[in-house]
């Protein structure tokens, strides 16, 4: 198969697509349609300071590479989760992350969940029992915390997570099988901070396939971890995912239609803001100044407390 821009031999071709590109056009393409994309959402500009969600993976490594090669300011952040189950996870996912920042001359914050809290989040799940012997909620409250209070308080203009399309494509499906109203009307590429207290996200790999990614990665030579979470084997996203991937196998292009018609029906107006019944009722966290929903205490700052380990804003390091 031939390069469509070349006619050199072809590295990638996607159906989805109905394109073939060579190494050399394929990653001039992937830089493409993530500007696209940045500024089809308004998503940030050159003039702001941007900080990325690392997790030494191949979508937020490929997205601080792209970043970096777009001309943007972009600096990174690893949240250190205290992962073990005896691949030493969090470890080897921290040293891909330090190697890529090391190597592009990029600062990159670590933010050490048991130097500031007391624990890892597998002790802490275990502790408040909300992650029994699985901690993906504790780690997913953990982190969403974490980096919204970093950005904030480091004055961050926007966030930015490697979300791919299959991963959005995978959380929409699963929204709208339980119809979670609330977390369809904020699902999109841009997350406003419409809240106080709350930090801009955006996601610019929204509307490229894994598949892609993983090729940039691999054709721009970005060392990454390769594992999955240990903790993940038998989550529901990845079934979601493989249900998707079926109907991909079947329909090229059947995600990217679902993900884009649904964020053209939500610009129609499909979903009232009304929905979003949490939006009134936003107020600081006593302990952290952090928005919450719930009463008192935020969900975060509750489970800390129960563990025994909440510090006061004041001891907090996250620098």
């Amino acid at each position: 198969m031939r390069c469509r821009k070349c006619d050199q031999k072809a590295s990638i071709n996607m159906r989805h697509h109905k394109l073939a590109l060579c190494r050399d056009h394929f990653l001039e393409w992937v830089l493409a349609q993530v500007e696209r994309s940045i500024k089809k959402y308004h998503m940030f500009t050159h003039q702001q300071r941007i900080l990325v969600a690392i997790s030494g993976g191949k979508d937020s490594l490929s997205l601080w590479d792209i970043l970096l090669r777009l001309g943007y300011s972009a600096d990174g952040i690893y949240i250190n989760l205290g992962i073990d189950a005896g691949v030493d996870y969090s470890a080897k996912s921290l040293d891909f992350a330090r190697s890529f920042a090391d190597s592009n001359q990029a600062r990159l914050h670590v933010i050490d969940v048991k130097a500031v809290y007391g624990e890892t989040i597998p002790e802490l799940a275990m502790r408040t029992n909300r992650g029994h012997y699985k901690p993906c909620s504790v780690c997913g409250l953990a982190k969403r915390h974490i980096m919204n209070q970093f950005t904030s308080l480091h004055h961050y203009d926007v966030l930015l997570t490697g979300h791919n399309l299959d991963d959005e494509a995978a959380i929409l499906f699963g929204n709208v099988l339980h119809w979670m109203g609330s977390y369809l009307v904020r699902q999109g590429p841009v997350l406003e901070a419409d809240r106080p207290g709350l930090a801009r996200k955006a996601k610019p790999l929204c509307r490229m396939y894994e598949r892609e990614m993983a090729a940039y990665a691999f054709l721009r030579g970005i060392p990454y971890i390769q594992d999955e979470c240990p903790f993940a084997e038998g989550s529901t996203s990845i079934y979601h995912k493989q249900l998707l991937d079926k109907l991909e196998a079947d329909r090229p292009g059947a995600k990217l239609d679902f993900y884009l018609s649904f964020l053209q029906a939500r610009k129609d107006g499909l979903f009232s803001p009304a929905i979003d019944h949490q939006s009134d009722i936003v107020h600081p966290c006593p302990e952290c100044g952090q928005p919450t929903s719930a009463p008192g205490l935020c969900t975060f700052c509750r489970m800390l407390a129960k563990s025994g380990n909440l510090p006061s804003i004041n001891e907090m390091d996250l620098t």
